[in-house]
């Protein structure tokens, strides 16, 4: 994959760098990119492979000083021309640009644009390139990576020389009349309330280069007024030249002139008003105009401001083996610390049975959430149950071959002493609590929307502590152990039946006569979809959707990402998006329903005086999968009403979305009037920010792990990090857990997110790392599915068994395997997904240039549905 259109869903840091990588994502976002293509790191490795190149580059950097490494590799680069494949690749997608279209040609290094570590003006750019000159750009680029300052600038960050690569952006050059940047924080004051531009005349390299004093104007971010402007003595200006570019005076007229007018500055802020949106932190945006139009050519996060962070990183406690499957499926964000604080309250409640004295069950590994498998695996081994770790498998999913797991530094005696007394508590405690679930989930909606319009309407603070105190902490934690008690019951059953099913008729049939958990009382899984469909066809209005479904989404942990139901245009968007296939839905669930009956049939002629038992015990199964549903479902909704406090809490102290920033405790202590907790808000706001900046960490990490170490790393793995080395190599096959049978040959469509779903065309194949519920309306589209995290009692095989859609689950490595526009071949009874021969695409659509606008995903942007704190 050496050459990929700009927008391509692949363009990740490991693949086009930093730079490239920033704007393949905002050319996806549908904001004003120019044109153009990455030259992947793959074609930079490829280059110094060969003739031993990247041995005696190594080699240098090793034995000489940074000047004089520098000096020797420039010269071995330019010793050696690009391969003839990967130029004839770059000649083809330049010439689909235009006819000889001038370009700009920009470096884009694997260890750039990272929070805490900006390699930024580390490597070169090249502008007004045409012909032949693009080929040269390109080398030069790549030997930029090699400058006694980006050597010097690695070993003094300890980033090691063999790690890094770099990528190469070409787009078009925008023939600038005026350029600059923008910082969506004032980088002098750090104000976060303001948008500081600097704009002057020509190409923007002069005032990205430092050459000219630029214009200032501080736009207020509140009302868009200028709060400030300055118009600088603009002497030169960056202009084209048949050749390139160069530096001459501007024109008399034009130096004391401002460049931009009030209404532009006010459009330009906007603008990066959408990309820090976007991005879910402050950001530098590099922009041009031309005819009044604005470009965007380069966006990163803020950085050296000076802010001091704290570190988030519960994997320093120990050497444990950590996986983020299961819970971290539906807590795929990095959390704020008020989320983290409910979490840590959700996970005492609702796993309590898990628990072990001493050791955490539950770790915060830069703001994601994991849990600490030693923990789980210790306890089976002291108590001689290692047989049912399988049965962990069916949750957590499978470990890779091989794969030792670190054990608690505590004896089997300390660990039996420990555990036994609170599993005798437990057995109680589930037993009661069971009783009482019944009479609970009756009154959930109707009790968690008063106390959520409750928590709304508090007139004082102090009737919002009490509101907390009395009722809604004690409902949110009883919510919490109904889950607990809901996921106790029946355990062994659902293993043995599933099994007992499987040995008696096969995969396929036992799958099928499992489905219809939703048949006689709906799957809560389903709820989105089935609340779609029936608002669609006028069964129910917006306002019942809202209330019945509303508390459902991607980032429904998150305590301070709205929900679907505070958000009108997100139901808009659904509905637009499913027009013309609306009922899709019910088509599925009646296939589905002759497939199973099909399957009762053939079981009833081959153990006619089976068939009663079982069907009483597949009964018994979809209670309990209901059961754990409906409970999961309202627990959610308990933190909708917990996020409805914590907003009036912002609004009765004044201080907005920064308690999200503070635990629910130390908001307690803000309402009772003592601020002392605040302080600390800009060190966590900063925290966040940076570990949300980062792509998400692998499903298994043993041992200590660095999250912005790993994200700069071009060979890191999304499904395993073991800091004892020597990993198990990623698979050549992709298998794992069959999550739905069916076999399906299609298209694979990799999405990296919910709010990419759009990308989905119908009949094309679902391949992502996980889904959670706010997938789930993507999948009546899909033809198949496949995930790298998953087992059979994850959100993909649930909703994947009940539509009747294949699903293999669990992979591991599906996304690091398939590329966007393979053609595989799924087949979910053996868990396998096989490249058809030929299925292999050269490139994948550029969705920035393909891809219709989709109003879902439109929506599903919006600020309401993006990463970080929003109180809208």
């Amino acid at each position: 994959m050496r050459i990929i259109p700009l927008g391509d869903a692949a363009a990740d840091l490991a693949t086009a760098g930093g730079k490239g990588a920033s704007l393949a994502r905002l050319a996806r976002a549908g904001l004003p990119v120019p044109g153009g293509f990455h030259v992947t790191t793959e074609a930079y490795r490829d280059f110094v492979s060969r003739d031993g190149l990247h041995e005696l580059i190594m080699r240098a950097v090793s034995e000489e000083s940074p000047q004089e490494a520098a000096s020797r590799i420039s010269a071995l680069f330019a010793g050696h021309e690009v391969p003839e494949e990967t130029a004839r690749e770059i000649r083809a997608a330049h010439a689909r640009l235009g006819d000889d279209v001038p370009v700009a040609v920009r470096s884009s290094a694997t260890a750039e644009d990272l929070p805490e570590m900006s390699f930024a003006g580390q490597q070169d750019t090249y502008l007004n390139v045409r012909g032949d000159g693009l080929l040269e750009a390109v080398r030069r680029c790549w030997a930029s990576l090699w400058t006694a300052r980006a050597i010097a600038y690695r070993e003094g960050n300890g980033v090691p020389h063999d790690e890094v690569a770099l990528a190469v952006v070409v787009q078009e050059l925008v023939p600038a009349d005026a350029a600059g940047v923008l910082f969506t924080v004032n980088p002098v004051s750090g104000a976060r309330d303001q948008t500081v531009i600097n704009a002057s005349w020509g190409l923007g390299e002069a005032v990205v280069g430092g050459q000219v004093t630029p214009d200032t104007v501080v736009v207020g971010k509140a009302g868009h007024e200028i709060v400030e402007e300055h118009v600088g003595d603009k002497a030169v200006m960056t202009v084209r030249t048949p050749g390139g570019t160069r530096e001459e005076p501007a024109p008399e007229e034009l130096r004391r002139r401002p460049v931009l007018d009030g209404a532009q500055a006010v459009r330009l802020a906007e603008l990066g008003a959408r990309i820090e949106e976007l991005y879910g932190t402050a950001v530098d945006v590099e922009w041009a105009r031309r005819d009044g139009a604005f470009f965007v050519v380069q966006a990163r996060p803020v950085t050296g401001l000076g802010q001091r962070t704290e570190e988030w990183n519960d994997s320093l406690g120990g050497d444990y083996l950590w996986t983020s499957a299961n819970l971290g499926e539906a807590i795929p964000d990095v959390m704020t610390p008020c989320t983290w604080s409910l979490v840590r309250t959700f996970i005492h409640e609702a796993m309590s049975a898990s628990a072990m004295p001493g050791f955490d069950l539950v770790g915060n590994i830069g703001g994601r959430f994991y849990m600490n498998l030693s923990v789980v695996v210790s306890i089976a081994r002291a108590l001689g149950m290692q047989g049912r770790l399988s049965a962990t498998e069916q949750v957590f999913g499978k470990l890779p071959p091989g794969l030792d797991v670190p054990l608690l530094p505590a004896s089997r005696r300390r660990i039996i002493r420990s555990v036994l007394p609170l599993a005798l508590t437990l057995r109680k405690k589930v037993a009661a609590n069971l009783k009482r679930m019944p009479g609970f989930l009756a009154t959930a909606q109707e009790r968690c929307t008063e106390l959520r319009e409750r928590a709304s309407a508090a007139p004082t603070a102090a009737e919002l502590v009490r509101l907390w105190e009395e009722e809604l902490a004690p409902y949110f934690a009883d919510a919490c152990r109904m889950l607990e008690a809901a996921g106790r019951q029946g355990g062994s059953s659902l293993v043995w039946t599933r099994d007992r099913l499987r040995r008696l008729v096969g995969e396929a049939d036992a799958e099928a006569m499992l489905t219809g958990a939703g048949s006689d009382g709906e799957l809560a899984s389903l709820g989105p979809i089935v609340g779609l469909d029936r608002l669609a066809r006028g069964e129910i209005d917006r306002e019942t959707f809202a209330r019945l479904y509303g508390h459902r989404g991607p980032h429904e942990f998150e305590i301070s990402i709205a929900r679907p139901g505070e958000d009108p245009e997100w139901i808009d968007a659904q509905l637009a998006a499913m027009a013309g296939g609306a009922h899709r839905t019910d088509a599925l669930f009646a296939r589905q329903e002759e497939a199973r009956e099909a399957a009762w049939e053939r079981f009833e002629r081959r153990h006619p005086r089976r068939a009663a038992r079982m069907r009483s015990r597949v009964q018994r199964w979809n209670a309990i999968v209901r059961d754990r549903e409906t409970t999961r479902s309202e627990s959610i909704r308990a933190f909708w009403a917990v996020r409805a406090f914590v907003l009036r809490a912002g609004r009765l102290t004044g201080h907005g979305d920064d308690l999200f920033f503070l635990s629910i405790q130390e908001i307690l202590t803000v309402l009772r009037g003592d601020e002392g907790p605040l302080a600390e808000v800009a060190v966590r706001r900063a925290t966040y920010e940076r570990y949300a900046a980062l792509p998400a960490y692998p499903t298994l990490i043993v041992g200590r792990f660095d999250p912005v170490r790993w994200a700069a790393s071009p060979d890191r793995r999304g499904d395993i990090f073991d800091a004892r080395g020597g990993s198990a190599p990623v698979s050549e096959t992709v298998t794992g857990f069959p999550g739905a049978p069916g076999v399906v040959e299609g298209v694979a469509r990799i999405i990296a997110s919910p709010e990419d779903g759009g990308l989905l065309a119908p009949g094309e194949i679902l391949v992502t790392t996980l889904t959670n519920i706010g997938w789930t309306p993507m999948f009546p589209r899909a033809a198949a599915v496949v995930t790298d995290m998953g087992a059979p009692l994850s959100h993909a095989s649930i909703v994947a068994r009940e539509l009747g859609i294949p699903a293999v689950v669990g992979t591991g490595n599906a996304t690091m395997r398939l590329r966007d526009g393979d053609r595989i071949r799924v087949d979910g009874e053996r868990g396998t997904v096989e490249l058809l021969a030929g299925g292999r695409t050269a490139a994948p659509p550029d969705p920035a240039q393909t891809a219709a606008p989709d109003p879902a995903q439109a929506a599903a942007s919006s600020p309401s549905q993006r990463s970080g704190p929003k109180t809208s």
